[in-house]
């Protein structure tokens, strides 16, 4: 802001100057708009390792919470056909939805992913009985444990390419 309150502003667009600083507010996007963010990013990374066999990427966490790929991760979760079984925290999708909102609760997520304090937890152990008549163990991650993992995908160009280096390990998602 200029002296007085005023706001800089040239031919109308507001100036980088006058935007707040630091203040832990996510502006979370729409998914049209997260998707060509998203694909964006992985055009460009991946164009990037074309061009250079032999190149590293060691800055990639940032990806991991960034807005657009959050959101992008949780539209994917969130519409998958287990989005309504819930993990140990017995929480879904839509319980997750209609209690604290999709916002909040990859806020959440992003902030524990950036402090370093992100981990998964234990997964809920259902039997599933198989043609045999045996039963077959299924693990049954929470939702949160269920984005990250998308997370991850998301920002390697393309599985098992070990140029793309995470600086802190994610628990194998």
């Amino acid at each position: 802001m200029g002296k007085d309150g005023s706001v800089s502003v040239r031919e109308g667009i507001v100036m980088s100057q006058d935007m707040p600083v630091n203040t832990g507010v996510v502006a979370w996007p729409g998914l049209r708009a997260a998707e060509q963010t998203v694909a964006r990013m992985q055009t460009k990374l991946h164009l990037w390792t074309a061009r250079d066999k032999g190149r590293r990427f060691g800055d990639l966490f940032n990806l991991v919470y960034d807005p657009a790929f959050l959101r992008v991760a949780w539209e994917r979760v969130a519409t998958n056909k287990g989005a309504s079984t819930p993990g140990i925290d017995r929480a879904t999708a839509g319980r997750v939805e209609t209690s604290v909102g999709a916002g909040e609760f990859l806020g959440q997520i992003r902030d524990s992913l950036k402090s370093g304090e992100f981990g998964p937890v234990a997964v809920r152990r259902v039997l599933i009985p198989k043609k045999s008549g045996k039963l077959r163990k299924l693990g049954i991650p929470t939702i949160a444990d269920r984005v990250v993992p998308d997370l991850r995908k998301r920002v390697r160009c393309k599985p098992g390419d070990l140029r793309f280096f995470m600086p802190i390990v994610l628990h194998n998602c």
